[in-house]
């Protein structure tokens, strides 16, 4: 038999970057299998928000919203180069929610997660507010409060990164094309060889009952796919806030300043009955969105507007809600029984912002079963790489690359910094020059990056470099980007 792993996870998303993460950091062999890219699907695909999700008060999740907001300023804490606070405006709408319900809803937001750092919600009025100028003159009123942003697709990438530091073999397009148990191991195969593990976890997201079927198991939940559609268009405001409007429908629409020069607009929630290799944002999804902005801004948005379209799956635990947007945000974790043979560990539902807290739960109840898993849970203390410096100081980290790299205008060093935090001197090393840094590829991408990236974040494609380690795709013209692919693939 080949090297025995102690804990196989399949699928490199958040979920299972975290449960890797975790595990290595604990003292477990760790063997991570992705098909595709990390963060090839829903992980790469979400709002960009870490937020407690306040419209899930109106579904009585509380125990799920009091999770997200406690993680919320734990992630920042770890990753505060990819993870920032941000204040969101609320618009009261003459005809929706009621004043007195939001204001009971944004106290309840302030106060059931144990808000240690983030300031709290406020009445405001528009025509002395900075984001007033934006919005259509006959909305006068409306609560400003806290949530905050990340960068999804980096936060799955630099999991993978600690988890491989703590020793984890992670390896990407590799996709399982069955499993069994062995006795007291479980047997994966793939085009790459037969892998053994004591343990194995099925993080496969949306694709998680697929998984349990290869492993000849029946799914212990009903898996209810459902995606989430967003439009990014040219920047409609030039301030930081972030909008969060009510619509008639009951639902909710987020507009949020993204990448500088845009504005990202999400999301949609419908049931996805397609095939999971390519998810896109359907017409009349990308026509609703722009129709439920246009109720708020002076400015009306078209689906013209659109400089690009993208969509994910979430992978939500089917609790029978009519209603796709309904339906629960939080997760299961079901373990295998002892008389089964060597545990099965799978992973149902979630969201990003309560990944690291789903990891630990799910190690905790590993460890139950597999004696290597040592130590206690630690994730929510360790940074992850780049992180390691004050959370309210990414403002001070932009400053001093700059001062190490002249040749970096703010933009640029902004850009860095928040992808890269102290880790970036890895790539950018003794040079003076944007010359030192090899070929430029345009939107200030340079051959030493895409090295770096190729070489420590496991990307191996124009796409996995644009799209995901970076969105620097939508700086870019489309014969840059084709230059790029001719180097190192589609």
């Amino acid at each position: 038999m080949d090297a025995l792993f102690d804990l196989i996870v399949i699928g490199g998303g958040v979920n299972g970057a975290g449960i890797a993460r975790d595990a290595a950091g604990r003292g477990a062999k760790v063997l991570l299998l992705e098909a595709r890219d990390l963060a090839s699907g829903t992980s790469s695909a979400s709002t960009k928000l870490v937020h407690g999700g306040l419209r899930y008060l109106e579904y009585y999740e509380f125990a799920l919203v009091r999770e997200a907001l406690r993680e919320r300023e734990t992630l920042w804490r770890i990753a505060p180069h990819i993870v920032r606070p941000m204040r969101f405006v609320l618009p009261h709408a003459p005809g929706l929610r009621p004043r007195w319900m939001l204001r009971t809803g944004l106290w309840l937001y302030d106060h059931i997660g144990g808000r240690r750092q983030w300031p709290g919600a406020k009445t405001i009025r528009f025509a002395a507010h900075p984001a007033g100028a934006a919005l259509d003159p006959a909305l006068t009123h409306g609560f400003e409060y806290s949530d905050g942003w990340v960068d999804d697709a980096r936060l799955v990438v630099l999991n993978a990164m600690d988890a491989a530091g703590r020793g984890a073999d992670v390896r990407t397009r590799t996709p399982v094309t069955a499993a069994r148990r062995e006795g007291d191991v479980w047997a994966v195969e793939t085009p790459a060889g037969t892998f053994h593990g004591r343990a194995l976890v099925n993080a496969g997201g949306p694709g998680a009952d697929d998984v349990a079927r290869l492993a000849g198991q029946r799914p212990r939940y009903g898996i209810r796919r459902v995606r989430g559609s967003h439009v990014v268009v040219h920047k409609l405001f030039d301030h930081s806030y972030a909008y969060i409007f009510q619509l008639p429908d009951t639902r909710i629409c987020f507009a949020i300043p993204y990448e500088r020069d845009f504005t990202l607009i999400g999301t949609t929630d419908r049931d996805h009955t397609g095939s999971l290799a390519d998810v896109a944002a359907a017409d009349d999804e990308v026509a609703y969105l722009c129709a439920a902005v246009s109720r708020y801004f002076r400015r009306p948005v078209t689906p013209a507007d659109a400089v690009w379209t993208y969509a994910g799956v979430r992978a939500l635990v089917d609790d029978g809600s009519g209603q796709p947007e309904a339906a629960t945000r939080g997760y299961r974790l079901p373990l295998s029984e002892p008389g089964e043979g060597a545990p099965l560990l799978g992973v149902y539902g979630g969201k990003i912002t309560s990944y690291r807290h789903l990891a630990e739960a799910a190690v905790d109840r590993l460890a139950q079963r597999l004696p290597q898993l040592q130590g206690k849970p630690w994730t929510a203390h360790e940074p992850l790489p780049g992180g390691d410096f004050p959370a309210d100081a990414q403002d001070d980290l932009i400053e001093t690359l700059q001062a190490e790299y002249a040749f970096l205008d703010e933009a640029q060093a902004s850009r860095i910094a928040r992808a890269y935090g102290t880790r970036a001197g890895r790539w950018l090393g003794a040079a003076r020059s944007w010359s030192d840094l090899g070929r430029p590829f345009g939107a200030g991408l340079s051959e030493a990056e895409v090295d770096y990236l190729r070489r420590e974040e496991w990307a191996r494609t124009a796409q996995d470099v644009l799209w995901r380690r970076s969105k620097l795709g939508l700086h870019m013209t489309a014969q840059e980007q084709s230059a790029l692919a001719a180097i190192i693939g589609e």
